[in-house]
């Protein structure tokens, strides 16, 4: 043993020994924290791309923008070896934030007794608060003077106008329009000059005017497929609009005129105060109206652009019955499938339905024309329809007008 410890070369290496274990722990901390630097960095670009991109779908639900964060961020994520690597994606006012976090397995320096290292980064991106158009198709029909339905209709309604005005935060931000509907539309007496009216039809055993005069604004029908369109007028009788005298036969002379898309909440709520039941069922008229009153084309092109960013819009369709009476003299069958084409274009379009069934009509032709289940309401009780409407706007409003 003394001539281990006298031996010079020995305690050389001896030396060398214990002094390099710091040397080499030193080292390997090094390329650990090279390692794990490089992981944030990776982690920090995939953010900000993730970031970016769900800008271009804001506003939306906290399920969604998790499915979607979590897509782009692996796909932007180059490969790793991470351990608990999750995203967080929090959506506030105007801005989102994109948090990562992850564990990285120490390789080398965990001879100082570190076994991992946590990492995080964090990204923000900033995005507008949407804006909407709503139409709302309200059925007027003579059925919804029974059971307290027009009256209910009208709290509901005026509801769903102080939901929408009050999570507005700006002027523009929700614009609405109300389309009352029978069998007919009335359009107001100020279009009379237009050249996409059509004079003189002859329908339901009667015949419209062969002028204005005296004309109180109501429309029928296009022809025949062009009534469950949007297609601009150009001039030919089949794209015209067939004038009608609002009492002619049908029992419509109380049907109030249609409010084209305004943020004037007073003549909206005017307008709701003005609705009276009369005449029969037509859900087609009702809809391609609302339709025509969202569109960026003639006959008004009140709407902006289709796929506008951070724009939606809206179709929210009540009806108390079946249909019952169009210009063709249709069945209710033939009615109902006109209905369902009506509803698939506007859907086509890119245009959102929600459906209500007040009491009576077809649940199953209204819950096949709303966007998706959750967006069609069957209501037994007229005293639950303004419920049903604050739910409505409510819901609009978290999507798109506030946070």
């Amino acid at each position: 043993m003394r001539q281990f410890w006298s031996d010079q070369e020995g305690n050389i290496a001896l030396a060398f020994a214990l002094a390099a274990i710091p040397l080499f722990g030193a080292m390997g901390a090094a390329v650990d924290y090279s390692m794990a630097s490089q992981y944030r960095t990776d982690i920090q670009k995939a953010l900000d791309a993730t970031a970016l991109a769900l800008t271009k779908i804001m506003p939306a639900d906290n399920e969604t923008l998790n499915v979607v964060g979590n897509q782009y961020f692996q796909a932007n994520l180059k490969q790793h070896d991470l351990e608990s690597l999750t995203l967080t994606v929090t959506p506030n006012i105007g801005t989102l934030r994109v948090t990562a976090n992850g564990v990285y397995k120490v390789r080398l320096a965990n001879i100082f007794g570190a076994d991992t290292l946590a990492l995080s980064a964090t990204a923000e991106a900033k995005w507008s608060i949407g804006k909407v158009e709503i139409a709302l198709a309200l059925d007027n029909s003579w059925s919804m003077n029974s059971l307290g339905r027009m009256t209910e209709l009208k709290v509901a309604a005026h509801d769903l106008l102080n939901v929408l005005q009050a999570a507005a935060k700006n002027p523009g931000d929700a614009k609405v329009a109300i389309v009352p509907f029978d069998s007919v539309i009335n359009i107001g007496t100020d279009h009379a000059a237009q050249n996409w009216l059509r004079w003189g039809v002859c329908a339901d055993g009667n015949c419209g005017p062969n002028n204005s005069t005296n004309w109180q604004g109501c429309v029928w029908d296009r022809n025949k497929n062009h009534d469950k369109s949007d297609a601009a007028p150009d001039g030919t009788n089949d794209k015209k609009y067939p004038a009608w005298q609002c009492g002619n036969s049908l029992n419509s002379n109380k049907l109030v005129a249609m409010k084209r898309l305004t943020t004037d909440w007073a003549s909206l709520h005017t307008k709701i105060n003005d609705m009276k039941p009369s005449g029969y069922t037509n859900i087609t008229i009702g809809l391609v109206w609302a339709w025509h009153l969202l569109s960026p084309t003639e006959v008004f092109a009140d709407g902006v652009a289709y796929n506008t960013e951070n724009l939606t819009k809206y179709v929210i369709l009540l009806s108390d019955g079946d249909n019952t009476r169009n210009r063709f003299g249709d069945s209710t069958g033939t009615m109902n499938t006109r209905t369902e084409d009506t509803c698939k274009a506007i859907k086509t379009a890119g245009i959102k339905i929600y459906t209500v069934r007040l009491i009576e009509g077809n649940a199953t032709l209204l819950r096949g024309c709303a966007s998706a289940n959750n967006m069609y309401y069957d209501v037994d009780d007229s005293s639950a329809l303004s419920g049903v409407f604050n739910a409505i706007g409510s819901e609009i409003a978290s999507l798109h007008l506030s946070k």
